[in-house]
């Protein structure tokens, strides 16, 4: 096994413009995949893609379970992106994703003791710092609730502002204000320290500076969203990858909360498999090869009850996912979807027909689509194979390098920014 984790960082020599290049690692329970951007002023140029297959027993639900083979995969994708680029970034960002990352977004009110002076930064993040704090204790209860296990150590990966009030009145920037109390509602996402451990191993291994660690439905919603602080955009986004179903629900530019479930596209492939008695390799290629015309009928038609029946589960985990928002009057009419799993076009189906959503707080009946790249803010493609949507998770992932990169340059020109809807990656 250690000979896999040996030989895996020769990379092609530094450009010399490596600290304005960033590596978006999206570690898939079926993919690897890699992408590398440079940042143009606002936008990112996109100019190395990569992927790789991942064996079966590296990922479980979406975590790592075998470093040296994830490992080896990635440097098998990161060569590639590289080649098609040109040059050797050192700096990534590596998405998160797993039933045991939690995000929620938890309202924290402040009496201010001088209400007269105005707010600076410094004030600013002791308040955030009681609302993470109030957060991670909640994430550690739920996470002692859901394994059984006592003091679970848990560590910070994403924190968001979605809404800030001084005395009743919102802002978006609160640098500045006078005021007596001011409410924060601020999303927080925490993974526990077993699964972020492997991820910064993995980047050890690879020869990468861990900019950041991020959630994966939150690094979707940063996709859509993009350099504009005012954004309005509203939807509910759903990342199928292999393993697991990330869902985040954006409202007025902020995340809301983010929910995941272990159902994947692996979960479909395997219902394949044991309906059809085929050995996994076999049953993928017959979902893939469903409505295609290249099946016999009696295969194509028990494949595709194997399907609804796993496509039923699926969607009441959606369902009870969506539920459980309660911090929202309404939930968004759009609904996008991402990842590779959406690429079953029998789920888009499932989810457009069924009733599902009678029983959740919707004002209509939601319009579901799956993301184009195009519709990803401030981002160009310049290799040409940025064009579906099972690469959004990736392009989320550059985004919030670059968010890491403008946090870290925290002079006064860039005040404004920090704390306008994007706080602290």
């Amino acid at each position: 096994m250690l000979d896999k984790l040996k030989n895996v960082t020769n990379r092609l020599p530094l450009s010399k413009k490596s600290d304005q290049l960033i590596v978006g690692l999206d570690i898939g329970t079926e993919f690897v995949k890699a992408l590398i951007a440079r940042v143009n002023g606002d936008e990112l140029e996109v100019i190395g893609v990569g992927r790789a297959h991942q064996s079966l027993s590296d990922m479980q639900s979406g975590a790592i379970s075998d470093i040296a083979g994830v490992v080896a995969n990635c440097n098998k994708a990161l060569t590639q992106a590289e080649d098609m680029a040109g040059v050797s970034p050192r700096q990534a960002v590596i998405g998160i994703a797993g039933e045991l990352v939690k995000g929620i977004t938890t309202t924290v009110k402040y009496r201010r003791p001088n209400p007269e002076k105005a707010l600076d930064g410094a004030e600013i993040e002791l308040i955030i710092d009681r609302a993470q704090a109030k957060t991670l204790e909640r994430a550690q209860k739920q996470l002692e609730l859901e394994t059984g296990k006592k003091d679970v150590e848990v560590k910070l990966v994403n924190s968001a502002i979605v809404a800030m009030h001084i005395d009743t009145y919102k802002v978006s920037n609160p640098i500045g204000f006078q005021g007596k109390e001011v409410v924060i509602q601020l999303y927080t996402a925490f993974a526990p320290m077993v699964h972020i451990g492997a991820l910064e191993r993995t980047a050890t291994e690879l020869d990468l500076d861990l900019l950041a660690v991020a959630a994966e439905p939150f690094a979707v919603s940063r996709s859509l969203i993009g350099a504009d602080a005012s954004s309005n955009f509203t939807a509910i986004l759903i990342d199928v990858g292999g393993g697991t179903t990330d869902i985040a629900v954006v409202d007025d530019g902020g995340v809301q909360g983010t929910k995941m479930f272990g159902i994947g596209g692996r979960a479909f492939t395997k219902s394949i498999s044991s309906e059809l008695d085929l050995d996994f390799k076999d049953a993928e290629k017959v979902k893939l090869d469903i409505k295609t015309d290249t099946l016999d009928e009696d295969t194509e038609a028990r494949a595709t009850d194997a399907l609804k029946r796993t496509l039923e589960v699926w969607i009441d985990g959606v369902e009870l996912a969506l539920s459980e928002f309660t911090n929202v009057d309404h939930l968004p009419s759009k609904i996008y979807l991402c990842g590779g799993g959406a690429s079953l076009a029998l789920l888009t189906e499932e989810l457009k027909k069924q009733n599902w959503y009678k029983d959740l707080p919707f004002t209509r009946k939601p319009i579901i689509e799956l993301i184009d790249p195009d519709q990803v803010s401030d981002m160009e493609d310049n290799t040409g194979k940025v064009n579906d949507h099972t690469l959004i998770t990736a392009l989320g992932l550059l985004r919030v390098g670059y968010d890491t990169l403008i946090d870290s340059e925290d002079t006064s020109a860039k005040i404004k920014e920090k704390f306008n809807k994007i706080l602290s990656i």
